[in-house]
């Protein structure tokens, strides 16, 4: 890895908003804070300083490239007046190099050999896909729009989303991120996947949820009613004697497949009070409140 000019000139640990002795676990958790708010797609967000976060995590978010990064930082003071000292015993004008490569070769990469710029590889980039949640449970192949590249035309790229893939879900393009340099090879793209909401269904993992509603009658009496499913179908649910209003039933393999294992639908009893009432139904629920003889309030019913 060869030390970059604007290695001098970018102090990447404030870019980032933390210490110079932050622990790697506190520098991946800033820079994904900032891309997040940064990122272009991002309301407010600004792609030249997504650029310049993204920049600061490559060197910083490398065990090896944040070493040489500090090394070549706590030679810049001797640097400061055009000159420096370098490992082997000998002075040289930062001028005489495009990217300071030579220099730091020795210094970083002895034993590598001379002959020109090192390969630095290209820095990883994240955007973001939003979809459907139908898209998203079957899986689709699109392609996405990264921004203009270095002669001005449109990237793009095209990216498989795995059936059943979730909500917040980083999916990697390996060498599809930022362009490496020297000969060196790209970065990798990281396409976080947000999913919209169904009207009908939710999910959990590989589950998929959906709220029924009852009458009182169907709740207390018990009944079979009949249950939408994912692919178009239905399915009879037999509600028992009794049931409470939030009690979830589970059908299963009526969920979401995937080449692991296929889910379960989870069905949620939900029992729906009328708000108008016919004259024949009010009169049969006052009948049945005259011969009630307990409350839900009560522990136990009332023994008569």
């Amino acid at each position: 890895m060869a030390a970059q000019r604007e290695w001098f000139e970018k102090d990447y640990y404030a870019v980032l908003g933390v210490s110079s002795n932050a622990s790697p676990r506190e520098i991946t958790k800033a820079y994904r804070k900032l891309a997040r708010t940064h990122h272009p797609d991002a309301t407010g967000g600004s792609e030249e300083r997504f650029k310049e976060v993204s920049a600061a995590y490559d060197v910083l978010g490398d065990e090896t490239k944040r070493g040489e990064y500090d090394e070549a930082r706590r030679l810049g003071p001797s640097a400061a007046g055009g000159f420096a000292s370098g490992s082997d015993g000998f002075n040289v004008h930062f001028e005489d190099f495009d990217d300071l490569s030579g220099m730091f070769g020795n210094l970083f990469s002895r034993g590598r050999g001379a002959g020109g710029p090192i390969p630095m590889r290209g820095v990883d980039q994240e955007t973001r896909i939003h979809l459907g949640f139908r898209d998203a449970i079957d899986g689709i192949t699109t392609t996405i729009r990264l921004g203009a590249d270095s002669e001005g035309g449109q990237r793009q790229a095209k990216v498989r989303i795995p059936a059943g893939v979730d909500d917040g879900q980083r999916i990697r393009l390996a060498a599809k991120g930022g362009t490496g340099r020297n000969g060196g090879p790209n970065g990798d793209l990281f396409v976080v996947v947000e999913i919209a909401p169904d009207s009908m269904f939710g999910r959990k993992g590989r589950h998929l949820t959906i709220a029924v509603p009852v009458t009182f009658p169907e709740a207390a009496l018990g009944s079979e009613i009949k249950i939408p499913t994912y692919d178009h179908s239905t399915v009879t649910l037999k509600v028992p004697a009794g049931t409470k209003s939030g009690t979830t039933f589970r059908v299963k393999g009526r969920g979401i497949s995937t080449p692991k294992a296929t889910g379960d639908l989870l069905v949620t009893i939900e029992i729906v009070v009328p708000t108008e009432l016919t004259a024949q139904e009010r009169t049969a629920i006052e009948a049945l409140n005259e011969v009630t003889d307990w409350s839900p309030r009560n522990e136990e019913r009332q023994e008569g």
